[in-house]
């Protein structure tokens, strides 16, 4: 994507693109052996019986997502660094990092995100994610707050000052529909945005748990804010999302 002439002050290398847009798409990449690593030897097969069988079992792999424009533009690519361990025996809970780069393959933002254990009543297990851009540096926050109906996350600066909010609904089941976390001011008084869980279609929800977003933010907001909330929409993702079942209510992920 061509680099804005004018470059905010203070922007980190990699983060230009992001001062010219207020709308970003994320797509999970499908997984097609996602069930059984040793289904590799079917990749010469028919193509029905490999894209079916594997779909419908419960091998984790490392996520991947592509990260576009309104023009459908790939911009960002982003790919879960984890280890076998973690990814089989911690589920959606696991604590990874995510390497998000741009299409010349140059990390820009780097995701930490540490294991929690997912459970609304213990406020000391809160979710939280730390976003740097370039990587080692840090630039933002996201954290869990601790509510019971609406789960609400702020998204806070290098300094832990908070920037924004973001509540989502009481349930976050996808069926059918779209789910929809508000982004409001730090105070709660204002709407600036919104990220949306996309309904991707029937087989696509019950069979698989690639899943598809939908992010906006004001044109003129901080990119380093921009891509908090960027990072925002992942850790959602692992904590309402990552069951292919898209079952679950606010208190527990999957």
């Amino acid at each position: 994507m061509p680099t804005p002439t004018v470059i905010p002050v203070g922007c980190p290398p990699g983060l230009e693109y992001l001062s010219q847009i207020d709308q970003l798409l994320i797509h999970q990449v499908v997984e097609i052996f996602e069930g059984n690593p040793n289904l590799g030897k079917l990749e010469q097969a028919a193509n029905l019986l490999v894209l079916n069988r594997p779909l419908m079992t419960n091998w984790e792999t490392l996520n991947r997502f592509t990260v576009k424009n309104t023009m459908g533009q790939q911009v960002f690519f982003a790919a879960e660094k984890n280890d076998c361990l973690n990814l089989q025996c911690c589920g959606p809970i696991r604590s990874f990092e995510m390497s998000i780069t741009d299409n010349s393959n140059r990390e820009i933002i780097h995701l930490v995100r540490p294991l929690r254990c997912d459970e609304c009543c213990f406020p000391c297990c809160l979710q939280e994610m730390e976003v740097q851009s370039p990587p080692g540096t840090t630039i933002g926050y996201i954290e869990q707050k601790w509510t019971i109906i609406f789960p609400e996350f702020n998204i806070m600066d290098a300094n832990k000052n908070v920037l924004l909010k973001i509540k989502g609904p009481c349930w976050t089941c996808s069926c059918c529909k779209d789910v929809n976390f508000e982004v409001t001011s730090a105070d709660g008084s204002q709407s600036v945005g919104r990220i949306t869980k996309q309904w991707s279609g029937l087989a696509k929800e019950v069979f698989t748990d690639a899943d598809n977003f939908g992010i906006s933010f004001p044109m003129d907001l901080d990119v380093k804010a921009k891509a908090t909330l960027l990072g925002a929409v992942f850790l959602i993702d692992f904590m309402f999302f990552e069951d292919s079942c898209n079952n679950n209510n606010y208190g527990g992920s999957n």
